[in-house]
């Protein structure tokens, strides 16, 4: 499932392409996908401009002149496209929104959906998730204040979306690892100094996932070269029975709930 970067990835790329641009065309063909009729949808997308894109943890919202919104979550499986609108595909494309400037595709969205709503609804979904790792609010102390009370976990709390939002499997695991302590460690056991290298290590694998197009290769457009870099960087996520790229122990993987989880046993400590 797409994280933060992968996200704020396709945030940025989107918001060049079509922010400030009319809607000239709709197409629903699996009406699951959203949340009111497709002869809604349409009429209520047709002729509307784009203001902005924002993300929210691993969600876009697509801002309308109307006022209202679109909110996508792409799930396990979902894919987004911009291409021409000539321009075939080998997947079926559940809906379409055409702009002058090309067509954006959502594919795959079996679990994953598009909903137009009022600001108001949009805020009655999305006001629960947990600050941006990016939040110039969360500072250290609110970072740490965040995970105050919580029982389980390191990791099963990191990916929690009410405590921070955006934050999935992989980049946990990675941020874990070169902040020095294993995903699976007690929140309520870890170490003061502890919390201050996790902190500085949100912010340093996140920015590194963005700046190498995140670790998924789901790209946006077919020129795309930079999406799924950062999946060679990752030092641990999906590198079980591999060596340390640090001190060469063999990387253990295990499990939290039904989750997995990567670490070094010698890197990462228990506190």
């Amino acid at each position: 499932m797409p994280e933060w970067p992968e996200m704020e990835y396709y945030r940025n790329q989107l918001a060049a392409r079509i922010a400030g641009q009319p809607i000239v065309g709709v197409q629903v063909t699996r009406p699951k996908s959203i949340n009111v009729s497709s002869e809604q949808f349409e009429a209520e997308l047709l002729n509307r401009t784009v203001w902005f894109v924002e993300r929210r943890g691993k969600m876009l919202v697509f801002h309308l002149d109307s006022g209202k919104r679109l909110v996508l979550h792409l799930m396990l499986g979902g894919l987004i496209q911009f291409a021409a609108a000539d321009e075939p595909t080998e997947r079926t494309v559940q809906v379409a929104i055409r702009f002058p400037a090309g067509e954006l595709r959502f594919i795959g969205l079996r679990l994953g959906y598009i909903h137009l709503l009022t600001a108001k609804e949009t805020e009655a979904q999305l006001g629960k998730l947990g600050p941006d790792p990016f939040d110039k609010r969360l500072t250290l102390e609110r970072f740490t204040q965040r995970f105050a009370g919580k029982r389980g976990t390191l990791k099963s709390t990191l990916v929690d979306q009410h405590v921070i939002s955006g934050i999935g499997n992989c980049y946990a695991d990675e941020i874990a690892f070169t902040a020095g302590v294993r995903p699976d460690a007690k929140v309520t056991e870890m170490e003061p100094q502890t919390w201050e290298r996790l902190y500085a290590a949100m912010h340093e694998v996140l920015t590194d996932a963005l700046n190498h197009g995140g670790y998924m290769e789901m790209p946006l457009t077919a020129n795309d070269t930079l999406i799924g870099g950062y999946n060679e960087r990752c030092r641990v996520y999906d590198r079980g029975g591999e060596s340390c790229l640090v001190c060469g122990t063999t990387i253990v993987q295990g499990e939290i709930g039904s989750r997995k989880m990567f670490y070094c046993p010698t890197c990462q400590k228990e506190r």
